[in-house]
């Protein structure tokens, strides 16, 4: 049965180099619905072919499939909660890089919750707690925002983030957050208006239904970790002439920070010039809008 399908990818490839465009149209959407198990065999012709029309071609199928494969995944991902938060930014990053190795940015992320870890104890308060991820993350892994090239895509990139130890406020909130979470210490982020935050929810606090969120402090991550009050936020909303909503102030969602990370990846490549990634970060978005 497998030898069958061969047979019929290898005689559609090799039809894909016809110059009638109804053709090569159908030719498209069969291998299109075959789906990624077909992109080694594409590889390969791609590989072995001077013909640039069917390179162009070829190109074109396996991009398709990848990013219907992403979008898949991230609505998926989205319609069962976006529980793991890893695996909602690592999705967008195969936007990018969709040979991705999933576990090598996990191994990577692991090490790093692991040397915090080691530093913790259960006396120390909230506050030597956030201290302990900040000497981790920022004095001996040396991550830092990065402001000399604030809108840069690869800021908003999980992998890109750990390999280069930069990124924009967003990236580092979500790697800070997620190894804190890692080590059920309740620290989640902030969707505050034009830089994104975290909180460190009070944990021993019952909340009431309607009531707002208890929240301890808010930590910068793009500023080193550095921890402040309630009040600078309500003097940041004063300066952007914003109301004080309760969104600014509290926790939002997995699903909502995934969606600030396309937004962010719009803007850079709309900078940058890019109107087709900017269509299909949008698509991307959509999908998670209207799962929301």
């Amino acid at each position: 049965m497998e030898n069958i399908k061969d047979n019929e990818l290898n005689a559609l490839i090799h039809l894909l180099e016809d110059p009638d465009e109804e053709i090569f149209s159908t030719i498209r959407e069969r291998i299109l619905s075959m789906g990624e198990e077909v992109i080694p065999a594409l590889e390969n012709v791609w590989e072995s072919t001077f013909n640039n029309i069917l390179q162009t071609r070829i190109e074109d199928i396996i991009q398709t499939i990848q990013f219907t494969n992403v979008l898949e995944e991230l609505k998926l991902w989205a319609d069962t909660g976006g529980v793991d938060l890893l695996t909602g930014t690592m999705l967008v990053s195969k936007y990018q890089y969709p040979d991705l190795d999933d576990e090598h940015v996990r191994k990577q992320i692991e090490l790093i919750r692991r040397d915090v870890w080691l530093e913790l104890n259960s006396n120390l308060t909230a506050y030597e707690k956030v201290r302990v991820i900040n000497h981790i993350l920022f004095d001996v892994y040396n991550f830092t925002g990065n402001t000399t090239n604030y809108h840069a895509p690869q800021n908003s990139y999980i992998n890109n983030v750990i390999e280069s130890k930069r990124g924009n406020p967003l990236l580092l909130s979500i790697l800070y957050s997620i190894i804190a979470q890692g080590l059920n210490i309740p620290i989640y982020g902030v969707n505050l208006p034009e830089h994104f935050i975290l909180a460190y929810r009070d944990e021993f606090t019952i909340r009431q239904e309607d009531e707002e969120e208890p929240i301890l402090f808010y930590i910068n991550p793009f500023s080193r970790g550095a921890v402040f009050s309630r009040r600078e936020i309500d003097t940041f909303l004063k300066q952007l002439k914003l109301d004080q909503n309760r969104i600014f102030y509290e926790s939002c969602s997995n699903v909502d920070i995934v969606c600030r990370q396309l937004r962010n990846l719009i803007v850079s490549y709309e900078k940058l010039g890019y109107p087709n990634k900017v269509d299909d970060l949008k698509n991307l978005l959509s999908i998670l809008s209207y799962s929301g």
